[in-house]
């Protein structure tokens, strides 16, 4: 089996697993996440904040984008601009979204550019991952890019119940430093427990 068979086959795995678990604790491992996230120091401390838009079956991540606003940080979300490319785009108020590429809402096209090396700390979503920070996402390479340009402090959020250990990776794929879950920040691979 090729490195893209199993990764395809993990995403089949991990769809069917999502599906099955309750509203009630998507809801709760969703807050504890944005919880623990808004109270990250690397996150307290970023003037420029880079977060995906959660879709129903990822991490919501709307209570996140509105504190960032509200906060008075920079905010920036991706926009598809190609097959594979995203760019950080600047918004500044949630209602400034439309439905866009693959059904993710998206800034408009006109939005503002950032950077890359403006940002100070990006969140990212996966479909799964291993405590390492090694990351499967939809396979359409779009987050892939963003990391091989990025260097600034990452974050992967996923649920506690989707984790894996064994991640298919190929040479292209990035792992990322910091792992958020409802129950933990992995730092590394290094559980740091949250009272």
């Amino acid at each position: 089996m090729t490195r893209q068979e199993e990764k395809q086959q993990l995403r089949s795995v991990i769809s069917r697993l999502e599906e099955k678990l309750s509203p009630s604790y998507k809801e709760k491992s969703d807050r504890a996440i944005a919880h623990r996230l808004l109270a990250m120091p690397e996150y307290q401390e970023a003037q420029t904040v880079f977060c995906f838009i959660g879709t129903a079956h990822e991490i919501n991540t709307r209570p996140i984008l509105e504190h960032i606003l509200s906060s008075g940080k920079t905010l920036c979300v991706p926009l598809c601009t190609a097959p594979g490319i995203m760019e950080p785009r600047q918004i500044t108020d949630l209602h400034q979204l439309l439905p866009g590429a693959h059904a993710i809402p998206e800034p408009p096209a006109d939005a503002p550019l950032v950077v890359v090396d403006a940002i100070d700390f990006a969140i990212l979503p996966c479909v799964t991952c291993n405590v390492l920070g090694q990351r499967l996402g939809h396979g359409c390479g779009y987050y892939d890019h963003f990391l091989s340009q990025y260097r600034g402090g990452t974050v992967l959020l996923c649920r506690e119940q989707l984790l894996r250990q064994e991640i298919p990776v190929e040479p292209h794929d990035y792992p990322v430093p910091w792992v958020l879950t409802e129950r933990a920040l992995y730092e590394d691979g290094i559980p740091a427990p949250f009272g």
